[in-house]
C-alpha cells in the first residue's frame, strides 16, 4: 500500500492523539530533505520524523534521535525561530490529500502570540515542507521551486500557498453510495482506474481492494457493470471512507518468503502471505520503511564514491589488458635468442649478401629459418637479435612486476566497490574513501584529514547458535583487523573462495573442536558478505588462522594461504543474532 492519503489520514488520527497540545523542544534537520521534531506532551517525548525525499517521503514517530550537523542549515533556523517553543494546536489533513498541516503558536520577539502552519506534502518526487504564516503566505520551504522548474506553482517566501490540482478530484469522505455510482458511471477508465482517478488520496493498489472485496473482475469498466455488481462496489467504498472518518484503522504488515512486501492501515485480502498485525501506524512504517530508507540515503550517498571506484576499476582493467598484451608480446624474445645462438654456432654458412639462413635448431632438432639482413655480417646480425632479446626480457621483467602491482589494484577496488554495497553509515563510507585516499585512488578532502580515527568503525559481531563469538570485516581495513589482531592462530578463518568477499573470524575461546554448526553458521556469514550473496550457493574456503600470510607491502586485507578446505554455505544469516 502506498503513502496515500487513506494511511496520511491513519498518521493524522495517531498524530492527534499523540502530539496536539504539545510543545516543540528540539528541531533537527538532519538531512537536506528530512526534520526530526521533539515534542513534549503530557511528560512523554516524542520525536516526530518528517521527510521530503523523492525516492521515500514519508512522516511517523520514531523512538530515537538523530544526529544534528555541526551547522544548521537556514530552514532549519528558520523553524527555530518561528517554532521552537510552539504549541501544536491541531493537525488537519485536506480533504484525504496526502498533506499533513501543523497549526502552532509561538510568541514572537515582542511576545505576542502568532500562528504558524508547517505543512508536510507527501508526493513522490515532489513531496515539500513548508511553513507559513496565519496568512498561509510562505515563509520558506525544505525545497524551493521557482517558476522555472514548475509552471504549476512557485514554492518561494512571499507566495501564497495552495494544494495544486485539489480540485480536480472529489472528496471520498463526502461521498455516499449514490454519488459514488454516479461519479463512477461517467468515467471511461476500467473500474480500478475510475476509482483513483475520480477521488483523491486513493492508491491503485487500494482501488484494486475495494473491487477485489465486491468480487468483480478488475479489467471491466463502469458501463459493463451490472446494478447488483456496482451496489457492492459502492457499499465496499463507503464503508471504508467511514471507517476512516471515524479513525478506525488496522495497521498490518504483509510477509512473503519472510520479506514484508506491503502494508496496510486496514486489511488488503488481495494479498496471501502472513500478515503481522501491529500496535500502531507509526511502528508499521518503522517496520516496513527503516531498512529501506537507511538503504536509499546509503546508496544517494555512495552514489559519487561509487562513481569514482567503478571509473578507477574501469581505468585499472584497461590498463590490465594492455599491460597483458605487451606481455604477449615479449613472448617472442626467446626466438631472438636462439636466433642468435645459432647464428654465431652456423654463421660462417651464410653468404654476403644473403637474406636468411637455414639452420637446425639443436634444442628442437628442427630445421629453422634465421632473416638476415644483408648489410650486416652474421656476427653483427646475431648481436643485433640478442639486444632485442635484452630488450625484451628487461621488458618482461618490468611488466611483471607492474601487471602484479595493477592485479593487486583490481583486487583492491573490486573489493572496494563490495564494501560499498555493504556500507550501512556515513561512517562506513568514510572508512572506504579513507582507504581510497590512502592508495591514491581519490584525493584527500580537507574535512577528512586528521579525522581518521573519528571514521573508524568496529567489524561487525555475531553469535552462533552454540555461543561462538564470529567477527566480520566490512571493508579492507576491517578485513586487516579482523584478521590480523582480532584472530588468534588457532581461530578459524573463512573467505568466499575467488570472489571479493568480508573475512570472518570465529573465535574458538579455547573449548576445543568446533560443532560443524558453528562451521556452517561462519560461512554462511562469509557467502552472505561476499559478492555472491544473491547465489543460491557459494564456495568457501576456511582455514586456521595461523596458516594465513601477509607480503610485505601488500594491500590491506590481502593473504595467501595454501593449507585449506572448502564447502558450500548457503548465503542466509536469518537465524544469527547480530551482537551490538
Amino acid at each position: 500500500m502506498a503513502f496515500d492519503g487513506i494511511t496520511t489520514a491513519a498518521i493524522r488520527h495517531e498524530l492527534d492523539a499523540c502530539l496536539t497540545g504539545g510543545g516543540i523542544s528540539r528541531i533537527v534537520q538532519s538531512e537536506k530533505d528530512e526534520l526530526l521534531l521533539t515534542i513534549k506532551n503530557n511528560k512523554v517525548t516524542y520525536r516526530l520524523l518528517m521527510s521530503a525525499s523523492p525516492s521515500l517521503p514519508l512522516i511517523y514517530l520514531v523512538p530515537e534521535n538523530r544526529q544534528a550537523p555541526l551547522t544548521a542549515p537556514n530552514f532549519c533556523m528558520l523553524l527555530r525561530k518561528h517554532l521552537q517553543g510552539g504549541q501544536i494546536l491541531r493537525i488537519t489533513q485536506p480533504s484525504l490529500e496526502r498533506v499533513l498541516c501543523f497549526e502552532i503558536s509561538h510568541r514572537n520577539e515582542l511576545g505576542d502570540i502568532c500562528l504558524k502552519k508547517l505543512i508536510i506534502e507527501i508526493m513522490g518526487k515532489h513531496s515539500n515542507i513548508i511553513v507559513t504564516d496565519e496568512r498561509d503566505v510562505i515563509l520558506d520551504s525544505i525545497k524551493r521551486i521557482p517558476s522555472s522548474v514548475s509552471s504549476v506553482r512557485e514554492v518561494l517566501p512571499g507566495r501564497p500557498y495552495f494544494i495544486p490540482g485539489a480540485d480536480l478530484k472529489k472528496n471520498p469522505l463526502e461521498a455516499d453510495a449514490k454519488s459514488f455510482i454516479a461519479t463512477i458511471r461517467e468515467s471511461s477508465y476500467n473500474i480500478v482506474k475510475a476509482i483513483y482517478m475520480c477521488y483523491t488520496g486513493i492508491a491503485p493498489i487500494v482501488a484494486e481492494e475495494f473491487v477485489y472485496e465486491a468480487g468483480i473482475e478488475p479489467r471491466k469498466g463502469p458501463a459493463d457493470l451490472n446494478e447488483g455488481e456496482i451496489a457492492r462496489l459502492a457499499e465496499v467504498f463507503v464503508r471504508h471512507m467511514e471507517d476512516v472518518a471515524r479513525g478506525e484503522f488496522a495497521p498490518n504488515i504483509i510477509y512473503r518468503d519472510g520479506e514484508p512486501k506491503e502494508f496496510g492501515v486496514f486489511p488488503l485480502t488481495i494479498f496471501g502471505g502472513n500478515v503481522e498485525n501491529v500496535a500502531s501506524v507509526s511502528e508499521m512504517l518503522r517496520k516496513f520503511y527503516s531498512d529501506r530508507e537507511a538503504s536509499t540515503r546509503i546508496r544517494q550517498k555512495s552514489a559519487d564514491l561509487r562513481h569514482l571506484v567503478s571509473t578507477a576499476l574501469d581505468r585499472t582493467n584497461k590498463k590490465f589488458l594492455i599491460q597483458e598484451k605487451q606481455m604477449a608480446d615479449t613472448e617472442k624474445k626467446d626466438k631472438y635468442r636462439i636466433y642468435g645462438e645459432l647464428l654465431n654456432t652456423y654463421g660462417y654458412e651464410a653468404k654476403e649478401g644473403d637474406k636468411e639462413l637455414r639452420a637446425v635448431n639443436y634444442y628442437t632438432g628442427e630445421p629453422i629459418t634465421i632473416p638476415l639482413d644483408p648489410t650486416l655480417t652474421p656476427a653483427m646480425n646475431a648481436q643485433k637479435y640478442f639486444e632485442r632479446y635484452n630488450k625484451l626480457k628487461r621488458t618482461a621483467d618490468a611488466l611483471g612486476t607492474q601487471i602484479e602491482e595493477t592485479n593487486d589494484d583490481r583486487e583492491q577496488l573490486e573489493s572496494c566497490l563490495m564494501a560499498i554495497d555493504l556500507a550501512e553509515s556515513e561512517q562506513d563510507l568514510a572508512e572506504i574513501r579513507r582507504e581510497l585516499a590512502d592508495y591514491g585512488f581519490a584525493q584527500r578532502k580537507s574535512s577528512q584529514k586528521g579525522r581518521s580515527r573519528e571514521a573508524k568503525q568496529k567489524p561487525l559481531a555475531y553469535l552462533s547458535s552454540d555461543g561462538y563469538t564470529m567477527y566480520v570485516g566490512r571493508n579492507n581495513y576491517q578485513n586487516e583487523e579482523v584478521t590480523f589482531k582480532i584472530g588468534n592462530g588457532n581461530d578459524w578463518w573463512f573467505h568466499a573462495k575467488g570472489m571479493p568477499g568480508s573475512h570472518v573470524i570465529i573465535k574458538g575461546n579455547g573449548k576445543g573442536e568446533l560443532p560443524d554448526r558453528a562451521y556452517e553458521e561462519a560461512a554462511a556469514l562469509a557467502a552472505w558478505y561476499s559478492s555472491g550473496r544473491k547465489a543460491p550457493k557459494v564456495e568457501i574456503d576456511y582455514t586456521q588462522r595461523k596458516n594465513l600470510h601477509k607480503k610485505n607491502g601488500g594491500k590491506p586485507g590481502f593473504v595467501t594461504y595454501h593449507t585449506n578446505y572448502s564447502m558450500m554455505a548457503v548465503p542466509d544469516i536469518a537465524g544469527l543474532k547480530r551482537i551490538e
